[in-house]
């Protein structure tokens, strides 16, 4: 079986084009990938990503929001059934989580991480909480579980804190350097 071959637009110029090469009046261009302004673009590569590397998604403002709430849930569950609502076990499970979405969102939504972790904690801890019957005892559960579980909390969103203005800083000079 062979492999399918790449589609025209990808990686390849296309004669007469200015992404490259000779732009028809002898001059070449700014270099590979330079569009009409002389800037660089990025060319699409045909060789599929190496299957040792890890996951590199780059996820929105809200995107990691959601990533965090619902993966803060159902370790939550998680945790209710395999360790009967073990908060300690609830906060090393955060503490991944934490680093994951600091990691993961985008650049430029890069400073929402911190925003959206402790209110993801709080979603998670919704099935871990302990408390009676009725809306008021799960309401005075997760009262509860948040004040005693502050450490896990502060030292998860301080971790992500770190790594977003590592990322951050990185971001914004990058950005300089190419403006």
């Amino acid at each position: 079986m062979t492999p399918p071959s790449p589609m025209p637009s990808q990686g390849r110029p296309r004669p007469g084009s200015a992404r490259g090469g000779s732009d028809g009046s002898g001059r070449s261009g700014a270099g590979a990938g330079a569009g009409r302004s002389g800037r660089r673009t990025r060319v699409a590569s045909a060789a599929p990503p190496s299957g040792s590397r890890l996951p590199n998604p780059r996820l929105t403002g809200l995107g990691s929001g959601l990533f965090c709430a619902v993966a803060m849930f159902l370790l939550g569950c998680l945790d209710q059934l395999l360790f009967g609502a073990s908060p300690a076990v609830y906060g090393v499970l955060f503490l991944p989580v934490c680093v994951l979405t600091a990691l993961w969102v985008r650049g430029g939504d890069v400073l929402s991480a911190p925003v959206v972790l402790p209110i993801a904690f709080a979603v998670g801890l919704l099935p871990v909480a302990e408390g009676g019957g009725g809306l008021f005892g799960r309401l005075m559960g997760l009262v509860t579980g948040l004040a005693t579980q502050a450490g896990w909390l502060y030292g998860g969103t301080l971790l992500a804190a770190a790594i977003v203005l590592v990322r951050r800083v990185r971001w914004v000079r990058g950005r300089q350097r190419r403006g």
